[in-house]
């Protein structure tokens, strides 16, 4: 990314600015400047609305993990901006977060799965692959990495890989429920968060696990035209640009292999970094192409313009590449 992008990122919204400072450029958290933007962007509305609504944990009832306005992809959000239990509102939203743990170790949201798809029809504590990796992964970048419940949450998850990736997998709560696939099949999107997780637990990070999670999505992009397990295809929709880094898309997955030393070295991670750059504009900077209704207050919530956020998630990745 060249000095004229980092110019412009510099000119965005706080968060935007902050992180560009430590992730971009390497200053440090006692950097003047970054103390500033970091301050900024605490104070800053869209920030102040996101701490607002995670006090209400854990939100809307989940009936779709997809749903970019559940509250667990919120406090994947501002985990990954650099909040942390230091700061007063998130250290509250962590006790609520982790007041209800399941018996297994990971930590429960209100689920309801109707009974056609093998759930109770009710209201219910629980977990899923789909939902506990990412709420265990933002407690570890929020500053819990070493509470003893975040580690109990973490060990039974990654007790749960196969030799193909992450299953489709849910607390006895829920019954018979399981995803629309083949219970062999990995889980793409289940895998994607565990990796998330993993990548921040450095006794974890080069483990047996996390190197079958990498390959099982390599190959899945490899074979995209011939397997889609559980439904997760890697066509048109997965190639376009989109923020944030929440669902199963070509961004989040980069994201998340950009953090294995071996998956950035591998000719596959290569073409699906190749054909994300190639959607830059003569600047550097790159256009959402697909967005989240529940974000179109952020700039990465609009098609028209370029925009310094998703700009951002790029050049992250990018960064960790040629740091490497």
């Amino acid at each position: 990314m060249n000095d004229k992008t980092i110019e412009w990122l510099l000119q965005g919204e706080p968060w935007i600015e902050y992180r560009t400072r430590v992730d971009l450029l390497g200053q440090t958290e006692k950097d003047s400047q970054v103390v500033a933007a970091r301050k900024a962007m605490l104070a800053d509305v869209k920030i102040q609305s996101l701490l607002t609504e995670l006090m209400d944990w854990p939100g809307t009832v989940l009936n779709s993990h997809r749903s970019a306005s559940q509250s667990f992809h919120k406090l994947s959000f501002i985990a990954g901006l650099g909040l942390n239990v230091s700061d007063l509102p998130v250290k509250k939203v962590v006790k609520k977060v982790m007041e209800h743990q399941s018996e297994q170790g990971p930590f429960q949201l209100t689920t309801n799965v109707p009974t056609h798809f093998g759930g109770s029809g009710q209201d219910t504590w629980a977990w899923a692959l789909c939902d506990a990796p990412v709420i265990v992964s933002s407690l570890i970048q929020l500053g819990m990495q070493d509470d003893p419940r975040v580690e109990t949450a973490i060990r039974y998850l990654d007790g749960l890989v196969r030799d193909n990736g992450w299953p489709c997998a849910v607390s006895p709560e829920l019954g018979k429920f399981r995803g629309p696939g083949r219970k062999d099949d990995p889980c793409p999107y289940a895998t994607l968060v565990m990796l998330q997780s993993l990548a921040n637990v450095s006794e974890l990070h080069k483990g047996k696990s996390a190197k079958i999670g990498v390959e099982t999505l390599l190959s899945l992009w490899e074979k995209s035209r011939e397997q889609h397990p559980y439904m997760f295809f890697m066509g048109t929709d997965f190639r376009k640009l989109k923020a944030p880094l929440f669902w199963y898309d070509i961004l989040h997955v980069l994201d998340v292999l950009s953090h294995f030393q071996w998956a950035r070295n591998d000719k596959r991670f290569k073409e699906m970094l190749a054909v994300v750059e190639s959607k830059a504009d003569e600047n550097g900077g790159y256009t959402p192409e697909s967005i989240y209704t529940a974000w179109k207050d952020w700039d990465f919530g609009q098609k028209k313009v370029p925009s310094k956020g998703l700009t951002l998630f790029i050049g992250r990745i990018q960064k960790r590449v040629n740091a490497a």
